[in-house]
């Protein structure tokens, strides 16, 4: 696989393999979640589920990697399906165009080897932690990247070690209050939130930054737990 040479030169054809067969689903396929899935993508996993019920609009322009004026108003799990095979054709991808919910979280999330949460729903967000326990699926969670500017604070850290983070902080109270135990994997910003009145405004960086660390995460603990 000649497009992926200059990265086989850094893990070898073994590891290689043995990557580009896990299967990965990602919630959200937003400012986050784009440039997560195109990381996942360029990074050589084949086999990606892609959930998101949403259309592209006009003020997605400045932050999510899918979308340009041609394709607004059409449902984002197609463009990113589309722009994907541009990339590598032998993909195996799976679109969802759902709303993640106590009815179908399971059927979502079972038989992949790894969770990328990008949503901004809370009460899905809870029900990805509870179930990727539940069934023994790794996974890591983005917190809050609106009113934020700065990417460098943004770090893979525990839920229980989040700061300055609103979604985190609705999360991890959560978290307490249930004695969840064990590890819960996020990307969050220690950077205090731009106050913007109503409106939550974001840049073209923050999310981006989070959606890369999403995919460093899954494709750094695969590699990093081949025997």
């Amino acid at each position: 696989m000649e497009e992926f040479s200059r990265f086989i030169k850094l893990i070898g054809n073994d590891k290689f393999n043995i990557l580009k067969d896990k299967k990965v689903v990602i919630i959200g396929i937003g400012g986050v979640g784009g440039y997560a899935f195109e990381a996942l993508v360029r990074g050589g996993i084949s086999n990606i589920t892609i959930v998101d019920y949403d259309i592209i609009d006009i003020t997605n322009l400045n932050r999510q990697v899918i979308t340009n004026i041609n394709n607004i108003g059409r449902y984002k799990v197609d463009v990113a399906k589309e722009r994907a095979l541009e990339i590598n054709r032998n993909l195996n991808i799976k679109v969802i165009k759902e709303k993640l919910n106590e009815e179908n979280v399971i059927d979502i999330i079972k038989g992949n080897d790894y969770i990328i949460d990008a949503c901004d729903d809370v009460k899905a967000k809870k029900l990805i932690i509870r179930n990727a326990i539940n069934y023994k699926i790794k996974f890591i969670s983005s917190m809050g990247t609106g009113n934020k500017f700065n990417p460098e604070l943004l770090k893979i850290t525990d839920i229980r070690k989040t700061t300055y983070d609103k979604l985190a902080k609705k999360i991890r109270t959560w978290v307490i209050k249930e004695k969840i135990k064990g590890s819960i994997y996020v990307v969050s910003s220690t950077e205090e939130c731009k106050k913007c009145n109503n409106v939550i405004g974001s840049t073209s960086f923050v999310p981006a930054i989070s959606g890369m660390l999403c995919a460093s995460y899954v494709i750094n603990d695969i590699l990093n737990n081949i025997k």
